[in-house]
């Protein structure tokens, strides 16, 4: 009796060593690749690609996948920048999204004080460049799991160009892209580290372009006719509106072209427009007035404006069931941990910030799981996250304290403060991947409440229409 308990006990051991070894190589090869990975991530820093604009980051991206096998389709959805990367075969298919787009005019040295590397330049403001390569790390990672496991199942890169503003993956889900996968996988660089069930807030972008008579502004103001008047009667109504909408809405515009010539009555004007609420019903209803309030600014002022939307997300579709084991992985890889160097640029980096700062501390810790917690910006992984079953974290790439769409995040993502962060978003996700695949048990719960979630009325509807990609939205 005593000597089969004995073999049932060293069973039991032998199977949790094993159970065990998987999670260490992975962490492990990670660890040692590290500096390979966080150079790849400098050189897309530097790159610093806008939206449909990023050959080299997605090229180099490319690279690295092909030299470790994957299968790469390049160019797909009608987007030169988007690829789709697979290896293995069979289900389950787990996603993994890749971003790599940087932000106009936010060019910065990476050093802890306001330094353009080139003034106007763009820069990676959102850590994209992090993003696209922690991404390809933890499926590389993933993928060397599965030969040495032996096990079926496919990982899938997508390499998504052009999340800010442009909507990439809503053209990627819209060509059926997605399909057949299992669930998806994301992160986002932060200033803290979390993996709660977090929505986002849906958005609809355009431009409006106004139309007009141009004439001496001094000699025959009579004879003209000005687009800037429309814009500006555009811009006043819609400022109106903002007390008879709901107060959690987002409205922000920019004037792209407002004339060339204060003695010349513009012919030609342009504003560029973001609505956003964590419901997409509610922005499509605040886009409607807002085209009526164009029509009427146009009528009001004798010109004529047409509308180009440029992008349009749905909020992000939170899932517990996967949520709680993303969080769970996070919490077995643990935080950012500064050395002194860091420590000092991270308390020069918050003396910028002209207000209190949280702990530098708490880029090591993990903040504690919320259900149901609604981020304030957009994506476009929110209509990846209505078509398969998704979940995201966020880690400490930046200093805390640190806003998204900063100098002050576009430096701390140029140093080793940006790479660690990097590395344990890539750690978390390779476990996470590697758990659903030993596990059918959590993709079944997943796919049950992303189906409740959904409601059995749910049809895909892309808010963006059928336009084709707008390649050229940032030029």
């Amino acid at each position: 009796m005593k000597s089969t308990w004995l073999l049932g006990a060293a069973l039991v051991t032998s199977l949790s060593v094993s159970a065990q070894a998987p999670t260490e190589s992975v962490l492990k090869e990670l660890r040692q690749k590290e500096k390979q990975y966080g150079d790849a991530a400098q050189q897309i820093w530097k790159f610093a690609e806008v939206g449909y604009m990023e050959e080299k980051s997605s090229a180099l991206l490319q690279d690295m996948l092909r030299k470790e096998g994957f299968t790469v389709e390049a160019g797909v959805a009608g987007i030169p920048t988007a690829f789709v990367a697979t290896y293995g075969k069979g289900q389950p298919v787990i996603g993994i999204l890749a971003e790599y787009d940087a932000l106009p005019g936010l060019s910065q040295e990476a050093q802890p004080t306001r330094k353009p590397i080139k003034e106007g330049e763009a820069g990676h403001a959102c850590g994209h460049h992090l993003f696209g390569v922690g991404s390809v790390a933890s499926a590389i990672a993933t993928k060397n799991w599965l030969v040495t496991s032996k096990r079926p199942g496919t990982v899938r890169v997508y390499g998504t160009p052009a999340e800010e503003g442009g909507s990439g993956k809503v053209y990627m889900v819209r060509a059926g892209l997605f399909d057949g996968v299992d669930a998806v996988l994301h992160w986002h660089p932060s200033a803290d580290n979390s993996a709660s069930a977090s929505s986002s807030l849906a958005n609809i972008s355009a431009k409006f372009r106004f139309r007009g008579v141009s004439a001496h502004a001094a000699g025959a103001p009579e004879r003209g006719r000005s687009a800037l008047d429309g814009v500006e009667a555009m811009n006043f109504m819609v400022n109106m509106m903002r007390e008879h909408i709901p107060s959690d809405t987002r409205i922000h515009y920019v004037i792209t072209n407002g004339g060339k010539a204060p003695n010349v009555v513009p012919d030609f004007a342009e504003v560029y427009y973001y609505v956003r609420h964590q419901n997409r019903d509610v922005v499509k209803d605040i886009w409607a007035r807002m085209v009526k309030a164009s029509e009427g600014a146009a009528m009001g002022t004798g010109t004529s404006v047409e509308h180009e939307i440029i992008g349009g997300v749905h909020e992000l579709l939170p899932l517990d069931a996967l949520a709680k084991v993303m969080d769970a992985n996070l919490r077995k890889v643990g935080g950012v941990k500064y050395d002194e160097s860091e420590l000092a640029f991270a308390r020069q980096i918050q003396q910028s910030f002209g207000a209190s700062a949280p702990d530098i501390n708490s880029a090591a810790t993990v903040q504690p799981y919320a259900t149901e917690r609604t981020g304030m910006g957009s994506t476009d992984v929110g209509d990846v996250s209505w078509t398969v079953p998704t979940v995201g974290l966020r880690t400490a790439t930046w200093v805390p304290g640190t806003a998204a769409h900063s100098w002050q995040a576009v430096a701390a993502g140029g140093t080793s403060i940006g790479r660690k962060g990097m590395m344990v978003a890539a750690q978390t996700m390779a476990l996470t991947a590697i758990e659903l695949f030993q596990s059918p048990k959590v993709l079944n719960e997943a796919k049950a409440e992303f189906e409740q979630k959904r409601g059995k009325s749910f049809k895909y509807e892309a808010l963006l229409g059928n336009r084709p990609p707008a390649l050229d939205y940032r030029k």
